[in-house]
């Protein structure tokens, strides 16, 4: 008889259903984790990118006295270490960002339950260390919700590997060095200093959580441009660090009161300090990457991505007192220039036909960006000069700042060739460290360099390179004296092809002079007198030897100044003479470091014997006198009264200061360069075209024009002791025994470096 097995199974059919999916769902949740974290649902980050993650980071120029005066980027990101990170700022991340960041290891599960439980209405759940993970490999990603899962699911394996690899003062360094802050503010320190104007660690509690409160939607709460918005934000951000025990409750309802207040400075390539150097840098470094590629094989170095730091040897007290210089004396400048002109029905220009001044006009229009686009687009020539003459909105260049108006295309030409420019450099002689490069009045509107890149007429700043030639060859001393007549160089003599009778700008002649005297006056008859002692050929191997790389002609003309030079190659000429003899290459960079502190480069100063110590010495001596006495002596006593109003006297530099002035024919480039023992700076000032200047010489010349600059600025450094500018008298050399000490008149003379029209062909301005 059969038996009936009563005994029920242990499991219903339902639970082992149900344990069967619990295993299956679970079991792919894990392949899911293990696919992803093989890359099969897209590419991870190897040990070594977790290592070095890749964030694109700015190179930043330095100062020589520790002062980013700019940077290179494509996002303007300087990265910053924990213990740079004040600990208010640390708090309020971790209060409102992550509360449980110390607690967890990449993923917060109880925020994540929470988050899962209410779909995500009482807010998300990722980490900072989940946060960092999307920041540095990324980004927002897709909208699309599976697309979105697998990232979720990335960004949780890459947090745990970080948390493996980091410590958590390393993440949150790292998370603040990756945020966007935008207004082009790529991580913490970029931020501090644009909304700020401060380093991290000067922010103050407030502003601290300001920075704070923008993580959680940038351009909602920017402080910039939402500011209602961006303190309501910030008080939340002071309640998080009540609520998590890092700010008294007092504390926060006296900082919630406050305003927030911004020193906003946008940081740009086209604004802020040394403009003009950055870009000459900029054009170095191009070339500096092709014939410096990375030591580890690893290509060139990416000057907007892989945080070089430029050591530069400008000094960023100097470079601001010369900007500042600049713009004080050429906002007044520019204003008498405007007044004279306005009788002038074809201003700015003077002596020129309508046929000239039309052939400027459609060089410029050529040149413009208006031009550039529209002949790409395929527009004939015809359409694009009428749209010169159509009125449009634009926002141009005033010295009270920039304004918006309505101007035709044309009309913004010739209202831009109205703009006197100028070049100015100064540098030590002894080094050849520049420490100040201004290549213009304003970048953003004006972007060719007069420094480096503009050669222009030098005037009798050149008789300096005569006068060293003359003492070295003919071994004159300044008190050796020269008749100041009439003269004529006949046809043949080095070759002219015609009789050459130099005149001196006041039509009048001295008689007996001394060598200094001739200098301190610029006199032009002896000058020619010297050329015809020494030839022509000694002069252009002396200026060479000077470091001046410009053509110059081998004719009798160039000793009244009929050369084009660079004011970077002048300084650096009329530097020998302090120092020594020795000419010293301009040096711009005292070395360049990778991201690791390690140098990659470091220059070699460039240096050779030009002369000897007596004869530099003996030149020194004899460029005094232009201060003294000559057309320089205005940096003591004072100007003329018609031009006083526009030069920024009185100086009241009763130091000794070597240098000379120079102008050129039509008042077209005014000049000077002057020395004290270990600064020389020099300064050019005229307009773009050499057929807009000053119709007077009494302010077309270098003394009105371009001395001003060179006095503000030394007035500047003299009142800044911390830069230690020298107010000695130049060294004497040892057994010096040339006489240098000469009578000199007790009333100074008006300013007669003008070089006089040609009478030869050759003598071409």
């Amino acid at each position: 008889m059969a038996q009936i097995n009563n005994k029920k199974d242990d499991f219903s059919p339902y639970v082992k259903k149900f344990w069967k999916l619990f295993f299956y769902c679970f079991g792919g949740v894990i392949l899911f984790f293990l696919f992803a974290s093989w890359g099969l649902f897209g590419s991870m980050p190897s040990f070594d990118e977790l290592e070095n993650p890749n964030s694109n980071v700015a190179t930043e120029i330095i100062s020589s006295d520790g002062v980013t005066i700019g940077k290179f980027y494509l996002q303007n990101r300087t990265p910053v270490k924990y213990a740079e990170l004040p600990d208010h700022l640390v708090k309020a991340l971790i209060a409102t960002e992550d509360e449980r960041f110390y607690e967890h290891s990449g993923i917060d599960t109880k925020g994540t339950l929470r988050a899962a439980l209410s779909l995500g209405s009482s807010g998300g759940a990722s980490t900072l260390t989940q946060q960092l993970a999307k920041n540095l490999f990324h980004g927002e990603g897709s909208k699309f919700i599976l697309f979105r899962i697998v990232q979720k699911a990335k960004e949780w394996i890459i947090a745990t590997k970080l948390e493996r690899q980091y410590t958590k003062q390393e993440i949150i360094a790292h998370y603040f060095n990756t945020v966007d802050f935008v207004s082009n503010a790529y991580g913490i320190r970029s931020a501090s200093r644009v909304y700020f104007n401060k380093e991290p660690k000067d922010l103050s509690i407030e502003e601290g959580a300001v920075l704070v409160g923008m993580l959680k939607a940038p351009s909602t709460y920017n402080p910039k441009r939402n500011p209602e918005n961006s303190k309501r934000r910030r008080n939340v951000v002071l309640g998080q660090m009540v609520k998590n025990g890092f700010l008294e409750e007092s504390k926060k309802n006296q900082l919630e009161d406050k305003p927030i207040k911004l020193d906003f400075v946008a940081e740009s390539h086209i604004e802020g300090t040394a403009t003009y150097f950055r870009e000459y840098l900029r054009d170095f470094l191009k070339k500096w990457v092709k014939e410096n590629p990375k030591k580890d094989g690893d290509g060139e170095y990416d000057i907007y991505r892989d945080g070089l730091k430029i050591y530069t040897t400008i000094d960023s007290r100097m470079q601001q007192y010369a900007e500042e210089a600049v713009a004080d004396h050429l906002a007044n400048l520019q204003q008498e220039f405007n007044k004279r002109s306005k009788d002038n029905p074809n201003a700015p220009f003077l002596g020129i036909t309508p046929e000239e001044t039309k052939l400027i006009i459609t060089r410029a229009m050529k040149n413009s960006e208006r031009w550039r686009i529209m002949k790409e687009k395929g527009f004939d020539e015809d359409k694009i000069v009428k749209s010169f003459q159509v009125p449009s909105k634009m926002t141009i260049f005033t010295w009270k700042g920039e304004k918006d108006t309505l101007m035709t295309p044309h009309d913004s030409i010739i209202y831009y060739k109205h703009f006197l420019q100028t070049g100015m450099m100064a540098m030590e002689p002894q080094t050849g460290h520049v420490r100040a490069w201004v290549g213009g009045i304003n970048y953003k509107h004006f972007q060719y360099d007069h420094v480096g890149q503009g050669a222009r007429q030098v005037g009798s700043t050149f008789k300096p390179f005569l006068y060293a030639t003359a003492i070295e060859q003919l071994k004159m001393s300044p008190c050796d004296s020269i008749y100041d007549s009439p003269f004529t160089m006949p046809k043949g003599r080095y070759g002219i092809d015609a009789d050459w009778s130099p005149k001196n700008s006041t039509g009048n002649y001295r008689g007996m002079v001394n060598l200094k005297s001739a200098l301190a006056n610029s006199i032009n008859t002896v000058s020619a007198k010297l050329i015809d002692k020494v030839g022509p050929d000694a002069v252009v191997d002396m200026t060479k030897k000077l470091g001046v790389t410009s053509d110059i002609p081998v004719q009798p003309s160039i000793a009244l100044g009929a050369v084009d030079i660079t004011v970077e190659q002048m300084v650096a000429a009329f530097s020998t003479f302090a120092n020594q003899g020795i000419y010293m290459k301009p040096q711009v960079i005292e070395k360049i470091v990778d991201k690791n502190g390690v140098v990659v480069y470091q220059p070699t100063p460039e240096s050779r014997d030009v002369m000897s110590k007596d004869v530099a010495y003996t030149m020194i001596k004899l460029m005094e006198g232009v201060t003294e006495y000559g057309t320089g002596s205005r940096l003591r006593w004072g100007s003329a009264p018609e031009s006083a109003r526009v030069t920024g006297v009185p100086y009241n530099l009763r130091n000794p200061i070597a240098g000379k002035t120079g102008t050129s024919q039509n008042n077209s480039d005014g000049w000077f360069i002057g020395m004290v023992p270990n600064l020389a700076a020099g300064v050019w000032v005229g307009n773009e075209d050499r057929a807009a200047h000053f119709k007077q010489t009494n302010m077309g010349q270098g003394a009105t024009m371009a001395l001003p600059i060179w006095g503000i600025f030394m007035k500047k450094c003299y009142e800044d002791k911390s830069l230690n500018v020298s107010q000695k008298p130049f060294e004497k050399p040892e057994n010096f025994n040339v006489k240098v000490d000469c009578w000199t008149p007790r009333k100074a003379v008006v300013d007669s470096t003008k070089v006089d029209e040609p009478t030869t062909e050759e003598f071409d301005f």
